[in-house]
């Protein structure tokens, strides 16, 4: 967990800052955090078209240059070829429904995380799959 949270120190988001790292068999498979398509300007450079249209936490995903860090993990597995089958996705943050929908489809075996995320459909998808959730607290190890 602690490398998630390493990792959520290279986001680019000005509203939340997350970090996720795939790992199995105690080994890091890929790792992501939340930011702009590669080349593309940051919300840190332009500013933040959610906070400029006052959407709530959790809602209109669509909104947000951003790729959330879940996604840049699985993106990265990708791209270099990683199968993540089984694997467990460690994040400093609960999954939003897209996210969740994408990693019941790769197979992703559990998901440890510490903060919540106001997204219930979420809860909804992940508590109807058969990924195993674990919440930390703050100060928790593994």
């Amino acid at each position: 967990m602690d490398i998630s949270r390493l990792v959520s120190s290279r986001s680019t988001c000005l509203r939340r800052k997350v970090g996720a790292v795939l790992v199995k068999d105690n080994h890091i498979l890929t790792t992501g955090y939340n930011g702009a398509p590669r080349g593309l300007e940051h919300c840190l450079d332009r500013g933040c078209i959610r906070e400029q249209k006052g959407i709530p936490s959790g809602e209109r995903h669509e909104f947000c240059r951003g790729i959330h860090a879940e996604q840049n993990a699985l993106i990265q597995a990708a791209v270099h070829g990683v199968s993540i089958e089984g694997s467990t996705l460690y994040c400093t943050n609960f999954p939003c429904a897209l996210c969740s929908k994408l990693i019941i489809n790769a197979k992703v075996k559990k998901i440890v995380y510490v903060e919540g995320y106001p997204d219930d459909l979420a809860k909804e998808l992940l508590a109807e799959s058969d990924v195993e959730l674990l919440q930390l607290g703050e100060s928790d190890e593994i």
